[in-house]
């Protein structure tokens, strides 16, 4: 909206959940997520008051992002005008275009006039980044937190000014890091103090964020220690050194034991491109690489694997039911789900009286599931609370259920946060 000067939510607006800045009469341009995309198809299967929609950040394949992409593959059969535009930094451009290729047997098929070419075409847009030189270890480390905490040191004392991003896992490690950073620049000396160490993660309260997008003071080195969060997702002006710790946090989900957890996972090729490019957008970079070079091009995957083949596809086949697909298994997706876990979604959304014998949304809680933006199993819970006269209690237990944290994480003050969750602990008698 700034950009073409206009007002938001006139022209330009946009749509998440529970949230809804647009104007039905005035805006061309609209901004929303996959997830709400899809909720909209409910009322509109067809899209028809879009005719674009582009999908950005493909690359990171969300179970929202491939129903999404399988769903406009089947909208475009029937609406060969819309038009659809896949971006992505990283994705495998030739198998998205095979995905949706609309050529048959017949291949001498021509478009109609005035309806796009069928067969998808291929673009590249080169970025404005400058070269980024690539440094591996010679042999890998046992420890790779003290690893990224000496390798940015070393940057500090050896590089020119710049500042640094720092890839670890989650919040644990970032935090661990901070503490031996914080602890090597007490004992090295006041050469170090101009370090600006800062965290990054998802749930960051919004001050610490500001600190973050916030110019680097002058004569200051700012480190920013994050999740993948700054892969793509962000951009941090002033970044010159990455240092890839080569390990992301990644969900997995067992359909034997129906728990889905987060591990520590190597990344892939892909996703280490897209960390050392974070190193050349304003100039050109460096990127330290906490593993061998022998590793990387003979041992790493070349892409990581998409969110639907590692989680639990509840949510998936209720929102796809909901749209009218009853044949699931048929359904065509960019990365075929496991059977397993196809099964044990049925399964769990028969037990739960979502689903009847015929696989088909029951009349009418299973409608009346698939309509809330939430979790089925929080649904549920809602919707049965009334008969056990419950309801207040179960709608605050569904709030916090929903949300990642109710507990501002304080760095610095651990002890004093431990004692005021404590206060909330009650003896079990």
């Amino acid at each position: 909206a700034e950009e073409v000067g206009v007002k938001l939510g006139e022209e330009v607006g946009y749509t998440i959940r529970f949230e809804d800045e647009t104007n039905p009469g005035m805006t061309m341009i609209k901004f929303l997520t996959d997830g709400v995309l899809i909720r909209e198809m409910m009322e509109d299967p067809l899209l028809s008051k879009y005719s674009v929609i582009m999908i950005d950040e493909a690359h990171e394949r969300s179970i929202s992002t491939d129903i999404l992409l399988g769903l406009l593959k089947k909208i475009q059969r029937r609406r060969p005008e819309l038009r659809l535009i896949i971006s992505s930094a990283t994705i495998e451009a030739r198998s998205m275009s095979t995905f949706f290729s609309n050529r048959r047997k017949n291949s001498l098929l021509k478009p109609a006039d005035g309806l796009p070419n069928p067969e998808p075409a291929i673009l590249s847009v080169e970025g404005r980044g400058y070269t980024v030189e690539t440094h591996y270890l010679e042999e890998p480390v046992s420890d790779y937190l003290q690893a990224a905490v000496n390798t940015v040191l070393i940057i500090h004392e050896k590089e020119p000014p710049g500042d640094i991003l720092v890839f670890l896992t989650g919040q644990d490690d970032i935090d661990a890091a901070l503490k031996l950073l914080n602890d090597e620049i007490q004992h090295l000396g006041k050469h170090y103090f101009d370090l600006v160490i800062l965290p990054l993660y998802s749930g960051l309260p919004r001050g610490d964020q500001d600190l973050i997008f916030a110019p680097t003071s002058k004569g200051k080195r700012k480190v920013v220690i994050s999740t993948n969060i700054a892969e793509t997702s962000l951009t941090l002006e002033g970044v010159v050194y990455v240092v890839d710790s080569g390990f992301s946090k990644q969900k997995c989900y067992n359909p034997i034991s129906d728990l889905e957890s987060l591990v520590v996972a190597p990344i892939s090729k892909a996703s280490a491109r897209q960390r050392a490019g974070r190193a050349g957008r304003v100039r050109p970079g460096k990127c330290f690489r906490l593993y061998t070079e022998e590793y990387y091009l003979n041992e790493m995957q070349s892409d990581g694997i998409p969110e639907m083949q590692r989680s639990n596809l509840v949510s998936c086949i209720i929102q796809l039911k909901a749209l009218g697909i009853d044949n699931i298994l048929g359904f065509d997706w960019p990365a075929s789900p496991s059977p397993e876990a196809m099964i044990r979604a049925l399964e769990i959304l028969f037990s739960l009286g979502i689903l009847d014998e015929d696989a088909k949304l029951t009349v009418p809680i299973g409608f009346q599931v698939a309509e809330m933006p939430l979790d089925p199993m929080i649904s549920k819970m809602i919707l049965s609370a009334n008969d056990f006269g419950c309801s207040d209690e179960i709608l605050t237990i569904a709030a916090f259920l929903s949300v990642q944290s109710v507990w501002v994480s304080m760095r610095g003050v651990k002890k004093e946060f431990d004692e005021a969750k404590l206060r909330f602990a009650a003896a079990e008698v």
